[in-house]
């Protein structure tokens, strides 16, 4: 079989979304091949608002899907695949993400309280005005993460890798951030009463007394 008959033939089968192939045969563009979506997972729904307390979602693909405002609490998410997923709003209170893959993760204002996260991945997740309120994130990965204005009162950051993570007006009073790597993370405004690891309140002014930083949502 050919490169032409063989990308005509993907194409009939929906694995290739587009395909450009030259006049001499040899060359292929286009568009990687497909990966449909689950639509449910041990009878877990997938999507906004889907009802799963306590479901077994252990290392599910659920990448890029749209989930906000889904109620997972007490969900069993260990090795959960959640890159790029929407889980604005969604409620993890009590879930178990250890090892949860979340890099990009959309979940502004999502409740992660009593969560267990250790070893999770959060790297560049925006997570501001979450509440992170007791959750364990023993040694997580929240490089570049954006935490702005989010709760994480006794939240356990124990060896955690916080590299340039923002933590701008947030809450961090009586978490443990023993042993974190806080290289250039952004303190700025955070509440760090009785904090662990916490650096001094230092918050960074202009001439002006205006921030330099963007707090973002």
């Amino acid at each position: 079989m050919n490169i032409r008959t063989m990308t005509t033939a993907m194409l009939s089968l929906g694995l290739l979304a587009s395909a450009t192939v030259q006049a001499d045969g040899v060359t292929i563009s286009g568009d990687e091949p497909l990966q449909k979506k689950p639509t449910a997972w041990n009878g877990c729904e997938l999507k906004p608002k889907a009802q799963c307390r306590g479901a077994d979602l252990r290392h599910a693909p659920l990448h890029d899907i749209d989930l906000s405002g889904a109620d997972f609490r007490e969900a069993k998410m260990a090795r959960v695949d959640l890159r790029h997923a929407n889980l604005q709003g969604a409620d993890l209170s009590g879930a178990d993400l250890d090892g949860a893959d979340l890099r990009m993760a959309f979940a502004q204002g999502a409740r992660f309280t009593r969560a267990t996260m250790r070893g999770a991945q959060l790297a560049f997740a925006r997570v501001t005005t979450a509440d992170f309120t007791s959750a364990d994130l023993t040694a997580a990965t929240l490089e570049m993460a954006l935490l702005n204005k989010s709760n994480l009162q006794s939240a356990i950051l124990r060896n955690a890798n916080l590299q340039e993570t923002k933590f701008g007006n947030a809450n961090l009073s009586q978490a443990d951030l023993e042993g974190a790597l806080l290289k250039y993370t952004v303190f700025h405004d955070t509440l760090t009463t009785e904090c662990r690891g916490c650096p001094p309140a230092m918050p960074l002014l202009t001439p002006g007394g205006v921030s330099p930083l963007n707090v973002e949502e």
